[in-house]
Order: structure tokens, then C-alpha cells, then sequence
């Protein structure tokens, strides 16, 4: 191979590589690129591991956790969490009362709304358990309802079962409709026939 031959390949090889960085880099503008239109379109703040305490002169009410929180700021901002939530609520003497968990949540700010869905279970202090796959808390009201199905279950084994229900903010007054219970009698409670 003459002298000719060498600097020839040699700068093949350049206009390869060059090619190849040159397409590199292209490749990467293009996702940063795509990245910032979906900036563009959907205006939104991402936190991640996010802990909210709710307090009211100087009492803590309740405390949210969340693996992530997006806050997005648009003409009806909102908040979504995609990936679950829990709300633990305490008494004036910070002892829990219930607790809250689902593995998908929207706070509607214009609305006033929080919207509970998926695998959603509210655990009461006295062992009662609520479970749904909806679950809306009206923030104004201060009241709770649903559209679905639910199941309650209580210390020493009832439960309940309803088409929907509607409830106080602390779960002592509730209301659910087209009800079937399961009721445990203990010895002696039960209705005598002569």
C-alpha cells in the first residue's frame, strides 16, 4: 500500500467517526428536544418521597406521605399521585383516629375535591376497616362518598356490604345504601321463639 493508500484510509476512518459523533449528538438533541416539548405541554412540578403535615392552630390534624407528588399548573391546577398515598388523622392528642391509603389520589384545587381510587382502605382506631375502589372527599363539606361498591369490617367479625355510601369526615356518622350485614350473636343475644 502506497503513501496515497494510508492517508486515504486514515481519513475514511476520520469521516467515519465524525459521521458517528455527529449522529451521536444529533440523537441526543433530538431527546432533549423531546423532553422539553413535554415540558411544554404539560406544566408541571414532580416531587419525590413527600411528607405534608396538616395542622390548625398548632395541632396537628393529619400527616401525608407519598412516594410522589406532581403539582400540575395549569387553568385548574391540580395535584395527582400516581403512585399512592396515605393520610393519617389524629385527635386533639395526636392518637391516630384513621388512616387513609389508596394506590392513586387527585386533589382538584378549584373543586375542593380529593379523589381516593384503587385498592382504597380506611382503618379506623377501633379496629374497623372500610374497603372500596372510590373514594371522594368533599374539603369544604368535610364529608365522604363514594359511587362503588364497599365492604366494612368490624372488630368481632360483622361486616357489611353496600352499593355506595356517604359519610361525616371522622366515619361516625355514615349511611350506605342497599346494605347486606353478616352479624356474629354472642351467646345468649339471640331473639328466644315460644
Amino acid at each position: 500500500m502506497g503513501k496515497l493508500g494510508k492517508n486515504t484510509w486514515f481519513a475514511g476512518v476520520c469521516a467515519v467517526w465524525g459521521a458517528v459523533m455527529l449522529t451521536a449528538c444529533e440523537t441526543d438533541l433530538k431527546e432533549v428536544d423531546r423532553i422539553a416539548a413535554i415540558q411544554a405541554e404539560e406544566p408541571v412540578d414532580i416531587s419525590v418521597g413527600v411528607t405534608v403535615v396538616y395542622s390548625d392552630s398548632a395541632l396537628v390534624k393529619a400527616r401525608m406521605t407519598a412516594p410522589e407528588m406532581r403539582h400540575y399548573n395549569v387553568e385548574e391546577p391540580y395535584y395527582e399521585f400516581q403512585k399512592g398515598v396515605t393520610i393519617i388523622f389524629y385527635d386533639e392528642n395526636r392518637v391516630e383516629t384513621q388512616r387513609i391509603t389508596s394506590d392513586y389520589a387527585i386533589q382538584k384545587e378549584a373543586e375542593e375535591l380529593i379523589e381516593f381510587r384503587g385498592n382504597v382502605v380506611i382503618t379506623r382506631a377501633d379496629g374497623s376497616v372500610i374497603k372500596t375502589e372510590e373514594l371522594i372527599h368533599d374539603q369544604e363539606e368535610n364529608t365522604f362518598y363514594n359511587h362503588v361498591p364497599i365492604t366494612a369490617f368490624f372488630k368481632g367479625g360483622d361486616n357489611l356490604r353496600g352499593d355506595y355510601f356517604t359519610s361525616n369526615g371522622d366515619f361516625t356518622d355514615v349511611y350506605i345504601d342497599n346494605s347486606t350485614a353478616l352479624h356474629y350473636l354472642q351467646q345468649g343475644q339471640a331473639p328466644t321463639f315460644r
